[in-house]
């Protein structure tokens, strides 16, 4: 437990957790393996670097856990009989210990710096459980990973980093045993972006056509779109009625995505203009025009793209086809060079393969 005061907590609270998506795949895949269907929770450990102000959560393996709610029943003084229950729970420090290990032998600089599980909220449990693992690192940080299927559009991130801290009171009250929630973000690099992207890509579900699978998609990606455009209006009216600091870094990443944006202020063409109606006609060519000019820009690349494919497998076969030219022209001239020794041999016999040659006496066929 981390003994933090006023102004240790707000030191405490900027720390970063950088989640990779590794992470949250071993995440989904435990959860699928073990508590489809159910509603239990699964606990594994988080492997990474501590980086003081940034916490790189690069990896993860799973850990068996089990846990239930027992009926304890005790007698009151007076008022009769009571039950309550209270939470069981089991973790297997030894299986953490023996996959550390091996995890150490594979790559050394990651390092134990937590735990997670897929609560998908805090529970009454999670302090004892983080007390476990404070054997194995100083300040282990919990991340709840939310990976339940009926989540909808999701809003915000699917994942709470936390540290468990023991609060000190600044009026001398008694400490308190409380988790502190710190931001957390899902990173990765470009080679761990790709492979995802392959992964999920290759997911089918066999249960739907290829239509389906298409329709839904879009339908996933208009919905996380509108989600984070919603995100994105809510802030800047926070900003504007003073309720949000202004943030640069922010406001600097809206202006590069509306940067990319068509220009839908263009003014409309002399053949529009000059119609019968141009007041009619004003704002379909203010909105046509210029979704029409980019999406001409795009196919350029493309088009451009194809006819460069096009050339060097051009160039490619005439080259192949010289090379083969080449070889047939330097192995005419040895042929001739070089004939075949079994005629040579039959036209020219040797000496010596004449049994009754000249050096070769006859037996005598009478007697004296």
């Amino acid at each position: 437990m981390v003994a933090a005061t006023s102004e240790e907590m707000v030191t405490l609270s900027t720390t970063q957790v950088i989640i990779h998506p590794l992470v949250l795949l071993s995440v989904t895949d435990h959860a699928a393996r073990v508590a489809k269907g159910g509603s239990k929770r699964v606990v594994g450990v988080l492997l990474g670097q501590d980086l003081g102000s940034t916490l790189n959560v690069a990896n993860s393996f799973a850990v068996p856990f089990d846990e239930e709610e027992v009926s304890s029943t005790g007698t009151g003084t007076g008022t009769g009989t009571g039950s309550q229950k209270l939470p069981s729970w089991f973790l297997d420090h030894n299986f953490v210990e023996s996959m550390g290990e091996m995890f150490k032998k594979v790559s050394a600089k990651e390092k134990l710096i937590g735990w997670y599980h897929t609560g998908p909220k805090l529970r009454s449990t999670d302090l004892e459980i983080n007390e476990v693992f404070k054997r194995y690192c100083p300040r282990p940080v919990m991340v709840i990973v939310d990976v339940s299927a009926d989540r909808g559009v999701v809003k915000g991130s699917v994942t709470d980093a936390y540290f468990a801290i023991e609060e000190i009171k600044d009026d001398g009250t008694a400490t308190q045993n409380t988790f502190m929630h710190v931001p957390s973000s899902i990173e990765a690099e470009e080679s761990e972006e790709i492979g995802v992207e392959h992964l999920l890509r290759d997911i089918k579900d066999l249960s739907t056509g290829t239509l389906s699978t298409r329709v839904t998609g879009r339908l996933n990606s208009l919905r996380a779109l509108q989600a984070r455009l919603g995100e994105i209006s809510e802030y800047l009216e926070g900003v504007l009625r003073g309720k949000l600091p202004v943030n640069h870094q922010i406001i600097y990443n809206l202006q590069d995505i509306f940067n990319l944006l068509p220009n839908v202020d263009l003014t409309p063409s002399s053949s529009s203009s000059s119609s019968s109606s141009p007041s009619s006609q004003l704002g379909a060519v203010d909105r046509s025009q210029p979704l029409t000019v980019v999406t001409n820009d795009q196919l350029l690349v493309v088009y451009l793209s194809s006819l460069i494919r096009a050339v060097i497998a051009l160039h490619g076969l005439v080259n192949n086809k010289l090379e083969n030219q080449n070889s047939a022209n330097s192995i005419e001239p040895l042929d001739h060079e070089h004939p075949n020794p079994t005629t040579t041999t039959a036209a020219n016999p040797s000496p010596d393969s004449n049994p009754a040659g000249p050096d070769k006496k006859k037996p005598s066929s009478g007697s004296r």
